[in-house]
């Protein structure tokens, strides 16, 4: 238990302050106008004045201890965003001395273990990549639980529209241009399914490029299969290592299929920055969005997006409502590597 003597002392001087002030007025008002012929208009003054220069005194003492918990809130916010080499500057003499120290070393310790496991993350991705038939064996799974979620089901009822429209036109012409526009339309969103598919079975390669010149060539023409009006941003001041730099690209890929497959989106926006202690990724659409509380966490490939980056130190955020579009944020702590094997964020 932390046993503040200097802020409890510091209290008491505060108080002995306001009392001493106090008797002093009145050791003076007694001397020099006794209370027998004072009137009563200057013994209410004084005493009005006396409660004020208490209340002086304690908006005093008070606004400097909101100030040192002010320093230790901020520092705690910076902290819980990622920032984790924020540190708070201490004074020695400081009341507050043992609590900004143990902030500072807590801090410190945090910064140190997400360090390690991002490096470990980073070696496992390594490894992970070298499992390619594993990896090919899952996306020939999912590639054919979509084909079968989508383009064979639009198949299907493109099928079984132009079998019956010869009767219809027998029978009733007029629905039968009805039927037709119908076709038109899941023919186009078939092809529009099947355009997706073949453009993640042609996955661009990162091997001898940077993140954002992969994503200046992918990302244009994704938004142009999908007919997305899309707008990149992608700004990194140092190369990033290519265990983040895959993690981020499958990140990205898993935001984009969720704004296909369910936002009904026109406008997406893709946002990639080095802030100097994280990279912030950020993938907001204009679509149906929907509301947190009646969608679970694993859905929308959130659970997948949120473990990639955890592997990394990060977390992936989600934020949504009803009508109001969805923004992906992403946040990954950026670690320094240097010479004598020390990292710094």
């Amino acid at each position: 238990m932390i046993k503040l003597w200097s802020m409890k002392w510091q209290l008491m001087l505060y108080f002995l302050a306001s009392s001493l002030l106090t008797l002093g007025i009145l050791g003076f008002a007694q001397f020099y106008m006794p209370w027998d012929t004072a009137g009563g208009g200057w013994k209410f003054g004084l005493a009005v004045f006396a409660v004020l220069l208490g209340q002086a005194v304690g908006f005093v003492a008070s606004r400097t201890f909101q100030r040192k918990v002010d320093v230790l809130h901020i520092a705690m916010l910076q902290l819980a965003k990622g920032n984790l080499k924020d540190r708070i500057q201490i004074d020695p003499i400081d009341s507050f001395h043992p609590v900004y120290k143990s902030f500072n070393e807590m801090a410190g310790a945090l910064e140190e273990r997400t360090r390690l496991l991002q490096e470990m993350g980073e070696e496992r991705s390594v490894m992970e990549r070298g499992s390619v038939e594993t990896a090919v064996v899952e996306e020939r799974r999912r590639l054919a639980r979509d084909l079968h979620d989508t383009v064979s089901q639009e198949l299907f009822a493109i099928h079984m529209s132009a079998s019956s429209l010869p009767k219809v036109i027998g029978h009733n012409p007029d629905v039968a241009g009805q039927l037709m526009e119908q076709l038109i339309q899941m023919s186009h969103h078939a092809q529009k399914q099947m355009r997706g598919l073949i453009s993640q079975l042609r996955p661009i390669e990162l091997d001898g490029s940077t993140l954002e010149q992969a994503l200046e060539k992918w990302f244009p023409e994704y938004c142009r299969a999908h007919e997305l009006q899309g707008r990149l941003d992608v700004e990194t001041e140092q190369p990033i290592s290519e265990a983040i730099e895959h993690q981020l690209f499958l990140i990205i890929q898993e935001g984009m299929a969720n704004v296909v497959k369910h936002a009904s989106a026109t406008e997406i926006e893709l946002q990639l920055h080095d802030s100097g202690r994280q990279y912030v990724l950020q993938l907001a659409d204009n679509g149906k969005g929907f509301e947190r509380s009646a969608i679970s966490s694993a859905s929308h490939g959130l659970s997948t997006m949120r473990e990639r980056a955890q592997k990394l130190g990060g977390d992936a955020e989600v934020l949504s409502g009803s009508g109001s579009g969805t923004t992906v944020r992403v946040r990954i702590p950026k670690f320094v590597k240097e010479p004598k094997g020390e990292a710094s964020l």
